[in-house]
Formats: structure tokens, C-alpha cells, sequence
């Protein structure tokens, strides 16, 4: 296999870094016959995968377990896929170069519903049935976790497991079960049952679906008695006891955040209304300074890195953020290792904090007001308002800096094309402020670049009843905003709303979308995230053959009485809190954040998640 692999793919692709595996901190183990061989498969390139905060995690968990061997797989670029086939080359796995089917299980993470059909483009170049209920005993069992793993139901036909929520406890949980299923001490339908025992662990062959006959959902219940009609979602309740690796595999091509990755906390306080990770992953919990301290020095050690990221969703709201930053300029100025935020908000941005960071590196700085004017910035509660932005432009240019992107939305619910053009007067204000400031002070090189994306409602947040805009609805927004465009210190760049409405429809769909996934791989759709890959038309044919209307899925209002094809899923998160405030975006009234007042969404009512808050 090695030598297949050398000779006929290594030497024909454009970047065979992403085939070779071998790197620094990377595993190897002696294979015995008892060890559960777990292939960790990410549906997107080597630089992308291997930038993943949470394959980082689970790869050397898992293989800390002495039982227990964890191997990477990467979706083939389109140019190892094309030698692949044509060579007859299974996908195979990097540490050992094992095709995927000799694998015990396989473990998919879903960060991006656009990944659907790399995930089955992979399995059949591992020679592995689509269907789960077309497999053999012999073949590896599929499961599936991260982000769409809370809307699961498109990937149903495909996946005999999604971990639901976060994984670190469960895994070894799920892991112990499938040692047992390859001792043969369960059937494939005991593992099945009893794995949805586990909180956290939905097994979609269990459940059994029928619908109205206007296509909604009538009924969404288990087979057999004892399997949950409700499957929670899994969280981790002390972040400094929870597993962290501090020795992440160091690659030997630059990849997409090609630096530590250093988790502070997880969780958001902010409760923005278009957000689903704001709302799966309440509620907040933070590390404390003296382990994120410890974990960056352990990982620097380990590493080489000359860069640490500080990754959370809003890393202005980490109290010790000040601390952390202090004590890495402290201890690594000389040494020229830098600290990174992502996730930045206009309402707690602390121009100190920037200062401090850029004593090593130079960056632009970006920011996500999400929506042109007030009004609007109310209905998606964002929480910052036209002071909260003037004031930091005057901050950011005053401390020399001259590049700023800006992140909006359009198509948010409510919207009206003022609100639209109201980026232009966002943007305009932030540049106002740069000529404001003095010559002296001031960066010579003034650029404000506006990134737009469409939205796409989001299951298990309040916006998840409203319908998207059509794809033409968006064009005629995207060329509304342009035209209005005058001033060349600014930039838009716009998303494709083919791809955004593709997006809406998996996030919003049910399983009858399957089909359409099974089409879409016959026509050869890989890559759908991609711009110089994506082929809409494909798609348009996918949805014809299956006899399936995208529009249902996306264009159209839900109403509170309707089963949701994700409600039996439980975030902890009340259905009504969600009604509440999707009633208070129609008149575009803001809830406080969770640290100013408890806005009573139900995650300490529940005793499951009771006393995490704040």
C-alpha cells in the first residue's frame, strides 16, 4: 500500500505534504489485535483539518488510552481524488497508511453542512457502503460529531452515531462500547442500544419518522422502548480538569492557523440572536489564568510555535484575557512570540490589550457589527450600538493602525434595504474617524475592507422558525449595496448566496435529504465550499432527481406548532425561550447579556446542566 501510494499519488498531486503523515508529535503505535483502531476523519484538506481545534483534542485523547490507536484522514484534494480513482488507491490513513475500511470505526467531525458530500465522497473511496443499513458486520462502525451533529437528521442514512455536544467525556464512554462490539461481546444492535443510553449519543436507526402530507414532520419517535424520545446534549463542566493537549502535531506544510490554539473558555454571554453556537454551547465556562498559562508554556515547549491564539467566541469577555497577554509579553517579547484574539467585539475592545500585542507583530483588526444600522443591530440583539463603534475607530487609528475589517450580514429577519445601505454609513463613520485623528498619530495606509454574508437561519436559536431570503433576493441586495459604493479606502466583498441558500437547506432539512447527498456524489459534487470547485447546477440536478424542493427547507416561515426536524434535541435551551425572543427581534428589543442579568433561557432549570451559570 505504502508503495502504491508513493509512486502513483505522491508524484502526482500538487501538495503531497497532505498525503504523508509523519510529522512532529504525531502518533505511532505498536497495532495488536485487542486495540480499537479509531479513524478520525476530517471532510476537508490537510490545512484546514489540521488547524481544528477539536481534532487536536480527541487525536491525543484517544491515543493516550493504551487500548485505543488514533489515526487522521483528510479529504483528498480534487487532484489526489481524481489519481485515487483512477488508480484504484482506498483513502487511507496518514500515520499507518491503512485504507479506512480495515479501520474499527470512523469518526467524522460536520463543522460546515457544505462538507456533506466529501464525507460521502470518502466513504466510497474507502470502499465503504453510503447507507448505514447497507453495511456488513465487518465494516467500520460511522460516527459523527461537531457543530452539525445538533442537526443531524440530512446525514441520517449515513451515520450510525453522532456524539451530540462536546466529546471528550463521551468518547471514551462510546470507545469502551466499540472495544466490546470488536471483542464480539455485543451484536451490532446491542452497541447500538446501549451507546443510546448515553447521554449525548443519538442513533439514528432507532428513531422512525412520518410526515403530513404538506411535508412537515407528524411524528419523530424511537422503534423500540427504552431509547429516548430526547437526546441531551453532552457539556464539559470543569474546563481545568478537562483534557487539553499541549503537544499538538506540528505539520510539515503551512496550514490555515499554522500556530497554538489556546482555549479560554467555551460558551458566550452575548446570546446574539442569528447565532447557534452562542446558544448549543451556553453556558459559560472558563478556564482559569493559571491553566491557560500553563497549557500555552507546555504547548510553546513542545512546539517550537512563535505564535499563540487565544480561541473562544468572544475573547474581550475572558476576565483574565488582560493577564494572559501580560504575561506572554512578559515572558516572550524577546523571543518575538506573539499572542492572537480572534472573535473581537466593537463593545469590549481594549485598545490596551491590542497594544500589548502588537509590541510583536502587526496586524489589521477586525470586527463584526453584523448589521448597518441600530435598529437592526437591536432585532439580532448584537448588543453594541453607533458609540461603541466611533469610539473604537477613534481608539484603533489613534494607536496607529490603518487596516480594519468589518463583518455585516444581509437578509436578517426584519430587514429593510435601508438597513442594508446603512453599511456604507457604518463604514463611512470608521473612516470618518481615521481622518479625524492626527496626522501624527495616524497610519499612512487607510483601508476598510466590508465583508457581507447572507443569512442562513440556524437551528436551535430564535431565528430558526424564519424563512432565508431567495438567492435573488440577495443578488438584488448584493447589487443595492454596491451601487450605493463610492469611496475607494472601502471594500466589499460579498458571499455567494447559491452557497449560503445550499447552507440553509442541510441546516434546516430532515433526513428525506438524503437522498439528494446520494445524488449529489453520483454527479461528482466534492468541495462544495470551495468557489473554484462548487458547481451549483449539480446541485439543481441532485434536488430534481430525488424529487425534493430546496425551498421548502429554506424559503419557508415555520410556525411554533410545527415539529422542527431538530427538536428532539436538547440543548438545554427552552423552545419558548426561543419563541420569546424571536417575538422581541419583531419589535427589535435587546435582552441583556448573561452577566448583566439572567435572561431565564433554562439551562440552570434543567438538572442536567443546573449550576453552571454564572
Amino acid at each position: 500500500m505504502r508503495k502504491l501510494i508513493e509512486e502513483k499519488l505522491l508524484l502526482n498531486v500538487q501538495k503531497p505534504g497532505r498525503y504523508i503523515g509523519g510529522e512532529y508529535n504525531s502518533v505511532q503505535k505498536e497495532l495488536r489485535e485487542d486495540m480499537l483502531r479509531f479513524a478520525f476523519a476530517f471532510p476537508d484538506i490537510y490545512e484546514v483539518g489540521m488547524s481544528h481545534v477539536g481534532l487536536k483534542i480527541l487525536y491525543h485523547l484517544l491515543n493516550e488510552q493504551e487500548n485505543i490507536w488514533c489515526e487522521r484522514v483528510f479529504a483528498p484534494w480534487i487532484d489526489a481524488d481524481a489519481v485515487m480513482k483512477k488508480e484504484n488507491i482506498p483513502l487511507f490513513s496518514l500515520e499507518s497508511y491503512t485504507p479506512i475500511k480495515e479501520f474499527d470505526v470512523i469518526g467524522f467531525t460536520l463543522q460546515y453542512e457544505m462538507c456533506y458530500t466529501n464525507v460521502l465522497n470518502m466513504l466510497a473511496l474507502g470502499g465503504i457502503a453510503l447507507r448505514g443499513k447497507d453495511r456488513a458486520e465487518s465494516d467500520p462502525i460511522i460516527i459523527a460529531g461537531g457543530p452539525c451533529a445538533l442537526s443531524p437528521e440530512p446525514m441520517a442514512d449515513f451515520i450510525d452515531m453522532f456524539v451530540i455536544g462536546e466529546g471528550e467525556e463521551v468518547i471514551l464512554e462510546l470507545t469502551a462500547l466499540l472495544l466490546q462490539y470488536k471483542k464480539g461481546e455485543l451484536t451490532k444492535q446491542e452497541l447500538f442500544f446501549r451507546a443510546s443510553q448515553l447521554q449525548g449519543v443519538y442513533v439514528p436507526s432507532l428513531y422512525e419518522v412520518s410526515y403530513h402530507a404538506n411535508g412537515t414532520i407528524e411524528r419523530f419517535a424511537p422503534k423500540i422502548a427504552d431509547v429516548p424520545i430526547k437526546v441531551k446534549k453532552r457539556i464539559i463542566r470543569d474546563m481545568d480538569k478537562v483534557y487539553y493537549p499541549t503537544n499538538p502535531i506540528v505539520p510539515y506544510i503551512q496550514i490555515v492557523h499554522d500556530r497554538i490554539t489556546q482555549e479560554i473558555f467555551r460558551g458566550c454571554i452575548r446570546g446574539c440572536r442569528f447565532c447557534q453556537a452562542g446558544f448549543v454551547y451556553r453556558p459559560v465556562r472558563d478556564k482559569s489564568k493559571e491553566t491557560v498559562i500553563a497549557q500555552i508554556e507546555q504547548s510553546l515547549a513542545s512546539t517550537g510555535y512563535d505564535e499563540v491564539s487565544l480561541v473562544s467566541l468572544s475573547s474581550m469577555d475572558y476576565d483574565p484575557c488582560a493577564d494572559v497577554v501580560e504575561h506572554m509579553i512578559a515572558q516572550h517579547e524577546d523571543d518575538k512570540i506573539s499572542v492572537a484574539l480572534p472573535s473581537l467585539r466593537m463593545d469590549g475592545f481594549s485598545v490596551d490589550i491590542a497594544r500589548k500585542i502588537q509590541k510583536v507583530r502587526k496586524t489589521g483588526l477586525t470586527f463584526a457589527p453584523e448589521a448597518g444600522s441600530e435598529r437592526m443591530r437591536s432585532v439580532i440583539n448584537k448588543g453594541i450600538c453607533e458609540e461603541d463603534i466611533v469610539k473604537t475607530a477613534n481608539e484603533v487609528f489613534a494607536s496607529g493602525w490603518g487596516r480594519m475589517k468589518l463583518y455585516f450580514m444581509m437578509g436578517l429577519p426584519y430587514e429593510e434595504d435601508e438597513d442594508i445601505l446603512q453599511i456604507l454609513d457604518v463604514a463611512a463613520k470608521v473612516l470618518d474617524c481615521y481622518y479625524a485623528t492626527a496626522k501624527e498619530q495616524r497610519n499612512k495606509n487607510i483601508a476598510i475592507a466590508l465583508s457581507v454574508a447572507c443569512f442562513v437561519p440556524k437551528p436551535h436559536t430564535p431565528f430558526q422558525w424564519q424563512a432565508q431570503d431567495s438567492i435573488a433576493e440577495f443578488q438584488r441586495k448584493q447589487r443595492l449595496l454596491k451601487s450605493q459604493k463610492t469611496n475607494r479606502k472601502i471594500t466589499i466583498s460579498t458571499h455567494e448566496p447559491y452557497l449560503s441558500a445550499l447552507e440553509a437547506v442541510f441546516a434546516l432539512g430532515d433526513r428525506r435529504l438524503g437522498r439528494v447527498l446520494e445524488e449529489t456524489v453520483k454527479n461528482g459534487c466534492i468541495f462544495d465550499g470551495w468557489d473554484e470547485v462548487f458547481d451549483y447546477e449539480k446541485w439543481v440536478d441532485a434536488f430534481e432527481k430525488a424529487g425534493i424542493d430546496a425551498a421548502f427547507y429554506a424559503n419557508r416561515q415555520k410556525t411554533y406548532e410545527e415539529i422542527l426536524p431538530w427538536d428532539f434535541i436538547d440543548t438545554g435551551v427552552d423552545k419558548d425561550f426561543l419563541i420569546q425572543e424571536n417575538e422581541k427581534a419583531k419589535e427589535a428589543e435587546a435582552t441583556p447579556n448573561c452577566r448583566r442579568q439572567c435572561s431565564g433561557c433554562g439551562i440552570e432549570d434543567d438538572e442536567s446542566y443546573r449550576g453552571f451559570c454564572l
